[in-house]
């Protein structure tokens, strides 16, 4: 698990339909390990964070007013097709803002979370 710092954000929740697609979905694409916790939760453990899956026919995106969880990725285009490879929807191609790039994809239950990179330099 991370180390715990002080007033930082510690875990995440983001809801899930299907526990057995998000968790094939995400050990692709980023190399997460997983816990269940009963069929209606599902534990993630990653290098930086960590969170869970609970069950819910709802999910998580910027047009109904959610927080979006960003990504960071050394080589965006990499990430993108690891995304794509595992079944995940690109809701919002590349594209540059200040200071990187971007691009916004949809995980097998429907929830919008982003990858970002530092811009190209020429």
């Amino acid at each position: 698990m991370p180390e715990k710092q002080h007033e930082s954000i510690n875990y995440i929740e983001l809801p899930a339909q299907d526990m057995a697609a998000t968790e094939a979905f995400y050990q692709a694409v980023f190399g997460w390990r997983f816990e269940a916790y009963g069929p209606d939760y599902l534990a993630f453990f990653d290098k930086t964070m960590d969170g869970g899956f609970y069950r819910s026919d709802q999910c998580s995106s910027t047009d109904n007013g959610s927080a979006l969880v960003v990504f960071y990725s050394d080589d965006l285009e990499a990430t993108q097709s690891k995304v794509v490879y595992a079944g995940g929807i690109i809701v919002k191609p590349l594209f540059d803002f200040p200071g990187g790039r971007r691009f916004h994809f949809s995980d097998p239950n429907g929830n919008e979370l982003a990858v970002w990179g530092t811009a190209v330099r020429t």
